[in-house]
């Protein structure tokens, strides 16, 4: 598909791609733009820039939980049927109309609506731009991981936020989620001791892991490919659970499922280009139907229009330039070492973490609910019968910990992480949850550093990446130097 109007240059779906990626991204739509709304007396005013499926979450929480305390003065995108139907859920919300800006016009949105914060939920190879522009005129950012897709536009947004003072909040909200908060509270009570090493492994579906292979995740420089957009998340929960940061990463991927070689095998004639118009809809099991789906209709396929971005392209298609099979190997600064696999095919979703300690060792297993973004199902909702954490002290009967329950997206963290994000007085975190850009670096350079060790062979080490990220802020966890007692006698 093509973008004609206004006797524009035809934009390709290739093209789009790239283009989406380069500074400056909003070329792909036009038209005249809504003014600012007045502002509301006492309330944090917030911009968002990218109004995709994973901005609801952000003005869901504006426009109606914290509305007491929060009010959306503009979004911004290149698409601009979806910025019409950001306007459209604030007035249903009984809210304001936000200004609505095209992504060129990025910089004029701050200086005419003044927001406090803006939030950055754009394809991750572009949040580097929004980040960077954003805090050079004073405006703080909360942004989605990942926090950006390779070393220099890290180092950038590391060096940007130092030179202007402002805040960068990277929404991390696995470590709201009690489960996850649960282990790194048992971690800091020194019920295993000190940690020697973690074997993390994460299992996707083929429903939920098949989908990234559809979307721009599918191009390595608009995500960074599942280590970067996805393990972000995974490389996070390891640092924090751990308080420490990596020194060096070795890993190995490759494509081996989603493949054209792969459509052959289950009997399909070939990849197409996307579900839609696929010859095969009916006898293909990766089916993703827009069309058949409300969500997904209303915010993608009604708006194929405005800039040709297809959300259901086919997950066998040749051109595909991430992995579906990643293993990785990390050392940190205390010694610990991680050993981390990532699967986009497996029969079940989740993933089990075991961290061996001088004590003895924790076991950690979650299964997640199937979801699609998008779609309406709950993002990372967790199954009921399918988490357990287990201790097992060193010669002595094991046991398992009462599960801390949570509910909604993301087990629980969204609901939490949104209190910390946009209540007016922070509570007191002992876990130390909150995130900025020191930790949204670590996360994203163990998949940068497996990124290159793919291409090299090469053990990667941090600090050639990127220089002065600092330290990010983690509880203090158990001395490492300290007497261990000695365990009973077998």
């Amino acid at each position: 598909m093509s973008d004609d109007r206004n006797g524009s240059t035809p934009v390709t779906r290739r093209e789009f791609a790239k283009t989406t990626a380069a500074a400056g991204i909003g070329a792909l739509i036009g038209g005249p733009q809504a003014g600012a709304a007045p502002a509301q007396a006492g309330k944090t005013r917030y911009g968002i820039v990218g109004v995709g499926s994973r901005s609801g979450m952000y003005q869901t929480a504006i426009n109606q939980t914290y509305a007491a305390h929060a009010e959306l003065v503009a979004c911004c995108d290149t698409n601009r049927g979806r910025l019409e139907l950001a306007r459209e859920t604030a007035r249903a919300a009984g809210r304001p109309a936000p200004a609505l800006y095209d992504a060129r016009d990025f910089d004029r949105m701050l200086a005419e609506t003044k927001p406090a914060h803006v939030v950055v939920t754009t394809p991750c190879g572009t949040h580097h731009e929004y980040i960077c522009r954003a805090l050079e005129r004073g405006v703080d950012v909360i942004t989605e991981k990942a926090m950006t897709v390779d070393a220099e536009t890290c180092q950038r947004i590391i060096d940007t936020r130092k030179r202007t003072g402002r805040q960068c909040r990277v929404t991390f909200n696995y470590r709201y989620s009690p489960p996850r908060t649960q282990v790194k509270d048992a971690l800091m009570s020194g019920v295993i001791g000190d940690v020697l090493s973690v074997d993390f492994h994460w299992m996707l579906n083929t429903l939920h892991g098949a989908d990234y292979f559809r979307r721009w995740h599918s191009y390595k420089r608009m995500s960074g490919g599942l280590m970067v957009h996805k393990a972000t998340h995974h490389f996070d929960l390891v640092n924090w659970w751990l308080s420490a940061v990596p020194v060096n990463v070795h890993a190995v991927g490759k494509r081996e499922y989603y493949t054209p070689a792969m459509a052959a095998r289950l009997g399909l004639s070939g990849p197409h280009e996307r579900c839609h118009t696929c010859p095969e809809r009916k006898a293909c099991g990766f089916e993703l139907s827009l069309a058949a789906n409300p969500g997904l209709k209303r915010l993608y396929l009604d708006n194929e229009q405005y800039d040709g971005y297809f959300r259901d392209r086919c997950v066998f298609r040749p051109d595909i330039e991430i992995e579906d099979t990643m293993n990785v190997i990390v050392t940190y600064d205390n010694r610990v070492t991680l050993s981390y696999s990532l699967n986009a095919f497996n029969a079940w979703e989740g993933y089990v973490v075991i961290f061996n300690g001088t004590k003895g060792r924790l076991e950690h297993k979650v299964e997640e609910q199937i979801s699609i973004s998008g779609d309406g199902s709950v993002p990372g909702a967790i199954k009921g019968d399918g988490t357990y954490t287990r201790i097992f002290p060193l010669r002595r009967p094991a046991y398992e910990l009462a599960v801390w329950k949570g509910e909604g997206g993301h087990g629980g963290g969204d609901a939490v992480m949104l209190d910390d994000l946009f209540l007016p007085e922070r509570k007191a975190d002992k876990y130390l949850r909150a995130a900025d850009e020191r930790a949204g670096a670590y996360s994203v350079l163990i998949g940068v550093a497996a990124n290159r060790c793919f291409t090299t062979g090469q053990t990667v080490a941090i600090a050639d990446l990127v220089k002065n990220i600092g330290g990010p802020d983690y509880p203090v966890m158990p001395s490492r130097t300290g007497p261990v007692p000695m365990p009973p006698k077998g």
